[in-house]
C-alpha cells in the first residue's frame, strides 16, 4: 500500500520524532512503499513557518523541495476537483488541509498517515502514525 503523509507526520520524519511509530517508519522508509506528499502540506508548512508555529532551518521554499527530494518522496498537486470535493466533504473535521488529504488519499487509493483521530469518520483508508 502506498501512503499520503499528513503534515504532521512529514514533520515528525523530517524531525526523526519519536512520536512517528516503528511500524510507520518501517514503511515509509521502505524503498518499495511509493510516499506521497501533498501541496496542501507545503501550503499549511509555509503558513505556520510564516505565523511562527514552525520551526524549521531555513525558509520553506529553500528547504521543502529538498527535503522532498532526498526522501524520495513524490509530490502530490491539488486542483480544482480536489478542491470541490473537499468542500463537500461532511463536516467531521473543519481543518481545510485535512479535508484535502483526506480527497488526495481517497481519489489516489493511499493510506492516510495520520495522528488525527477525527479522520476515522471519513470513508479514507489510514495507517496511525504511531504503529
Amino acid at each position: 500500500m502506498n501512503l499520503l503523509l499528513d503534515t504532521r507526520v512529514l514533520i515528525w520524519w523530517l524531525a526523526d520524532d519519536p512520536r512517528l511509530g516503528i511500524v510507520c517508519r518501517e514503511r515509509i522508509g521502505d524503498p518499495a512503499t511509493r510516499v506521497f506528499v501533498s501541496a496542501a502540506s507545503a501550503w499549511e508548512i509555509a503558513i505556520k513557518y510564516k505565523i511562527g508555529r514552525l520551526s524549521l532551518p531555513g525558509p520553506p521554499e529553500d528547504w521543502f523541495e529538498g527535503e522532498q527530494a532526498r526522501n524520495g518522496f513524490e509530490g502530490l498537486p491539488a486542483g480544482i476537483a480536489d478542491s470541490l470535493a473537499a468542500g463537500a466533504l461532511p463536516i467531521h473535521h473543519r481543518d481545510p488541509f485535512d479535508r484535502m488529504l483526506i480527497v488526495q488519499a481517497r481519489q489516489n487509493g493511499l493510506a492516510l498517515v495520520t495522528s488525527d483521530r477525527a479522520m476515522e469518520h471519513y470513508d479514507v483508508t489510514l495507517m496511525a502514525a504511531d504503529a
